[in-house]
């Protein structure tokens, strides 16, 4: 008898909203400086479960910045926001004997030569909490030996650069919050030096590009892992643009599927048993559950 009637009310039956979900917000990784330039830093990195929300709120998936094409600085990553979290873009990869820039993660430092200027410092993780330091730039004595400092990474520090070699970008975090482990937020990897006589780009994993050397160009971020861009030497004259950020947010299948996505928002839904998966890969817009 309960059986049956379970079977009358079922297409009565409404699922309740969700009270509260979990979330990983990355903003946009950073591009790569030029000419010994800095990898980009990662894009702030936050996740969280049981984020308490109710009727709507705002999805904006940050941009990648652009690498520098033949002079300076890259461009710093975009801002992702969820709700009231906001994470902060990819702090940018400088130039020649440039400071790396701040953001989520912060940008490498440009290499230096002594009789022009000193190397760059890496950029700082501002506001804290949302990723790593960039690395320091190498100040060398003769233009055979300057390189860049990696960018700084969701999970560790960028390296700093070495004689002839651009410092490694920082490591990734790693979430399974669409039901399988994936690391992003990787920073981007400094230039080696731009004298053909040795040396090498810095390595960058996690989503980030690894920097370019005499003979090849900064590597951009992967799109949607945060990840920032190689820097660039001298020639050829390209530095890696950042990855594009990604916003995700789950809650048990017990609870309806989202009301309404608005505005711009691209999305798919990920399988993962027992939950409601919403990745969303670009644009900006209004949800209701």
């Amino acid at each position: 008898m309960l059986n049956n009637i379970s079977s009358i009310l079922a297409p009565f039956f409404t699922a309740p909203a969700p009270s509260s979900v979990d979330y990983l917000v990355i903003a946009g990784g950073a591009g790569g400086g030029f000419n010994s330039g800095g990898g980009g830093g990662a894009g702030g990195y936050k996740s969280a479960s049981s984020f308490s929300i109710s009727g709507s709120f705002t999805v904006t998936v940050g941009a990648g910045g652009a690498g520098a094409i033949g002079t300076g600085n890259g461009t710093a990553g975009v801002n992702s926001v969820f709700s009231s979290i906001t994470s902060t873009g990819g702090g940018f990869g400088s130039g020649f004997g440039t400071n790396g820039g701040s953001g989520g993660s912060g940008g490498g430092g440009g290499g230096g030569w002594d009789i022009y200027s000193a190397a760059g410092t890496g950029g700082a993780a501002s506001p804290s909490g949302q990723g790593n330091t960039g690395g320091n730039g190498y100040t060398s004595t003769n233009s055979d030996d300057l390189a860049a400092g990696g960018g700084g990474g969701a999970g560790s520090v960028g390296s700093n650069a070495t004689t002839k070699n651009g410092g490694a970008g920082g490591s990734g975090s790693s979430s399974s919050i669409t039901g399988s482990a994936v690391t992003r937020g990787g920073g981007g990897g400094g230039a080696g030096n731009y004298q053909l006589v040795g040396g090498s780009g810095g390595s960058a994993s996690d989503g980030g590009g690894a920097g370019g050397n005499y003979t090849t160009s900064g590597v951009a971020g992967t799109a949607n892992t945060g990840g920032g861009g190689g820097g660039g030497s001298f020639s050829p004259g390209v530095a890696g643009s950042g990855g594009s950020g990604i916003v995700v947010i789950a809650y048990p299948d017990t609870f309806a599927p989202l009301s309404t996505i608005g505005g711009t928002l691209v999305y798919d839904q990920p399988t993962r048993s027992g939950f409601r998966v919403y990745r969303f890969t670009a644009g900006t817009g209004t949800v209701t559950i």
